[in-house]
Formats: C-alpha cells, sequence, structure tokens
C-alpha cells in the first residue's frame, strides 16, 4: 500500500521528484457525502518515478508543494471541482492545465470518463467501489489507496495520446481555449441565493403558510447538519420537510423518527414561529415566466440547430461541445450578445 506523505518532512523528501517534470498529473479526493463541511481529503500525484498520496487532513503546511507546482501544467481530468478545492486551501492555479476530459470530447470519444479512457487505452477495469467511500477516515484501506493512485497513474500518458490525436485533427487550438475557459469559471465563486437555497425540489407544491414552515425547517436543518458536521439528509431528508410544512399548516401531528430529545424541541419551536407569522411575512411564490421567443427567432433557431448539428457530424462531436441548446436560443435571440460568450472555434464552426 502506497504509504500517506502526512508530515512536512514526508513531503519535503518528495518535492525533488516534482521538480524536473514540466507536466504534472493532479487529482483531488473530497468528502461532502459524509460531512456538512466539504474537506479535502486527499491530494494523487504522480510522476514517472512515483505515485504520492499527500494527505491534507493531517494538518502541515501545503505551501511547499505549491511552490513547487507553480508555472508547471497540471494534468486533470475533469479540472473544475479539482481546481475549486485546491484554490480553497491555497494554491491559486495561473499555468495552463490540461483537462484530458476536455480533450477526449474534442477527438470525439464518446465514453469520457477516466475510467473509460483508462480502459480504452490501457486495458485496465477499474473498480467503482471506492467512488462514494468517505475518504475523511483514516487510516485508508488497501482498496482506497489503490483506487486513488489510479486517478493520476495513467494521466500522463493520457494526455500525451490525447495530445498527438488532438494535433492530428487539427484542434489542439480548440483545446487550449476551451481549458482556459474551464480555469477561468472554475475561480468564479459561485454564492447560492439565500431567497432560493429553501426552495428545495417539491416545494412548488406548498403554497401560503406551509410555505413558511417549509422555509423555518430547511433553516432549522441547515443549522442541526452544521452544528455536527454531518450532511443535511442525516438530519431530515427533503421529502420530510415537505410533508412536515404541509401537515403541520393542516392541523396534522407529525412524527419522524430521527425527531428526538433537543432537536425534536428545536424542530417544533421553528416550525411554531413559522406558524405565527403574518401573511405579509410568508415567502412569496417565484415565477419567473420565460418569454417566448419570436416566429423569427424560432426560425433563427432552427438554423443554427440545423447548421450545428451538420457540422457536429462532419467532425464527429457532440453538438453540445459547439453550442448547447441555450447558446442556439441565446444566439437567435441576440447573436451578437450570444456570440461574444462562445470561444473563438464555436464561433468559427457555427459560422457566427
Amino acid at each position: 500500500m502506497q504509504p500517506l506523505i502526512d508530515n512536512p518532512e514526508a513531503l519535503e523528501s518528495v518535492l525533488p521528484l516534482l521538480a524536473p517534470h514540466r507536466r504534472v498529473p493532479i487529482d483531488t479526493e473530497a468528502d461532502s457525502l459524509h460531512c456538512y463541511f466539504e474537506k479535502l481529503c486527499l491530494i494523487q500525484i504522480s510522476v514517472p518515478e512515483r505515485d504520492l498520496l499527500i494527505d491534507p487532513l493531517a494538518g502541515f503546511p501545503l505551501e511547499p508543494l505549491f511552490r513547487t507546482l507553480a508555472g508547471k501544467e497540471l494534468i486533470i481530468h475533469g479540472a473544475d471541482y479539482d481546481l475549486r478545492l485546491l484554490r480553497r486551501v491555497g494554491f491559486e492555479v495561473t499555468a495552463p492545465v490540461f483537462d484530458t476530459m476536455i480533450a477526449a470530447r474534442l477527438c470525439g470519444i464518446a465514453e469520457f470518463s477516466l475510467a473509460a479512457l483508462i480502459k480504452r487505452y490501457f486495458d485496465v477495469q477499474l473498480t467503482k467501489a471506492s467512488q462514494k467511500a468517505n475518504w475523511a477516515r483514516r487510516p485508508l484501506s488497501p482498496q482506497m489507496a489503490d483506487y486513488a493512485v489510479k486517478d493520476t497513474h495513467y494521466l500522463l500518458e493520457i494526455a500525451t495520446t490525447l495530445e498527438k490525436e488532438l494535433t492530428n485533427l487539427g484542434r489542439l487550438d480548440w483545446f487550449h481555449q476551451s481549458c482556459a475557459k474551464a480555469v477561468a469559471a472554475s475561480a468564479i465563486t459561485k454564492e447560492r441565493d439565500p431567497d432560493e437555497a429553501w426552495r428545495i425540489v417539491g416545494s412548488k407544491d406548498l403554497k401560503g403558510r406551509s410555505f413558511a414552515i417549509l422555509r423555518a425547517l430547511w433553516y432549522w436543518r441547515e443549522a442541526e447538519a452544521q452544528a455536527i458536521d454531518r450532511p443535511t439528509f442525516h438530519i431530515l431528508h427533503s421529502e420530510q420537510l415537505i410533508e412536515a410544512a404541509a401537515r403541520l399548516d393542516r392541523g396534522q401531528e407529525i412524527d419522524f423518527a430521527q425527531l428526538h430529545g433537543a432537536r425534536r424541541r428545536r424542530f417544533f419551536e421553528a416550525a411554531e414561529k413559522a406558524m405565527a407569522l403574518p401573511e405579509s411575512d410568508w415567502p412569496k411564490i417565484v415565477r419567473k415566466p420565460r418569454p417566448r421567443p419570436s416566429r423569427q427567432e424560432e426560425e433563427r433557431f432552427k438554423l443554427l440547430k440545423t447548421k450545428r448539428d451538420s457540422a457536429a457530424t462532419e467532425l464527429n462531436l457532440d453538438p453540445s461541445l459547439i453550442a448547447p441548446k441555450s447558446m442556439l436560443e441565446s444566439l437567435a435571440a441576440n447573436t451578437e450578445e450570444a456570440a461574444a460568450r462562445m470561444l473563438p472555434w464555436q464561433r468559427s464552426t457555427l459560422g457566427v
């Protein structure tokens, strides 16, 4: 089993292995299924000399690693999530990123998951058993460590192979544009709208006071989950919140097995406060009507879709890579504004 690098001395001893390499495959594992506050639990790095498993949970400084990686091209499969996690622990990625998922899609490869690419190029079948494992647990099981290592072990060779394919197809510039856009998008922090977060799936079936009760119970659940650092579904499932809001509004009793002791008391306190609110304080039902496209816009959409699908067939690409449906609709409504949001290769391919 690959030993975890979990102290400054162990990290310092392996950094010279990274220094000579211009390209470094990297991946991360996080825990978001077993806790409320998402944690970066593992950093995997592979160089020809060795596969490394670095333990951020051990609490030692990672800055020496980040300084060593600065300026190197990082090879990542599906980079957005990993870049966000790394940025959260202090690593601002400024060098180019080689996203093997983007590369595979631009090569016209339909099965572009990492497991599919490893199977395609190395005939190695990855096990899925550790995909939803609790990566915050220590020690890692041998199975989890093996799974983690394989996430980066093959990346350099996959990137080299895909880069050759992109060059042969004349799409290497397309790839660089797409990766740059993905890196820029990962730097944008997505804030939840506080008045939208509690409007969970199924809440549209509620109205009036029951809507106010649901809002209160949602905030109660958030507080309970944060207090014990557990996922919100460990407190109550969303379906239960909706059921509780509807039943309490009708004056019916509720009883969930998860509710007992002080948590049960806080649950009913939150509900009672919501039930006592005046109607003016009940949340409003938000309806966002979608403007109907004009006949001219519908015609432009059809023409654009025909052109896109024809180009996708000719290039053997997923049509959404050239322009997803939402982009076609935007182009039909306001071509100049929508085209400015597209990459140069997409505009050229679509002829806009």
